[in-house]
């Protein structure tokens, strides 16, 4: 079986005109990215829109937005090793997992996806998901 390179998908955050004084908002911004390529498949389909949290605690399971170098992010599910170290694992098993040293690397948690064109089709993850 061929390993298949992860394709770069930037992430650019938004920049807030201004933030009510009396906000409850947490400053944890929300963006949305599709999906491109085939690396977590069967779960996510290429061209579906994903919301991410940006810069929320991220658990075993999440499905995580990671900058694995400088401007170079990937989406994959977070996973513990045997050794209890920290994967960025792909769901599809043509595609490697990568160690990390910690959780640093992560930038944003999926909260829910959804596919373009179908407004009443949307699926939560985390702590949404019921």
């Amino acid at each position: 079986m061929q390993t298949r390179k992860p394709i770069n998908i930037p992430v650019v955050a938004a920049t807030p005109q201004h933030e009510a004084a009396d906000s409850n908002c947490s400053g944890n911004e929300m963006v949305a990215l599709m999906v491109l390529g085939d690396s977590m498949q069967p779960e996510f389909s290429e061209g579906e829109i994903l919301v991410i949290e940006m810069g929320m605690a991220a658990g075993e399971g999440a499905f995580i937005i990671a900058e694995v170098a400088k401007e170079d992010f990937i989406f994959r599910q977070l996973k513990r090793d045997a050794q209890g170290g920290w994967l960025l694992h792909a769901l599809n098993p043509a595609y490697p997992d990568t160690a990390i040293a910690g959780l640093e690397i992560v930038k944003g948690v999926v909260t829910h996806k959804k596919q373009p064109g179908k407004r009443k089709e949307v699926k939560f993850y985390g702590a949404q998901a019921g």
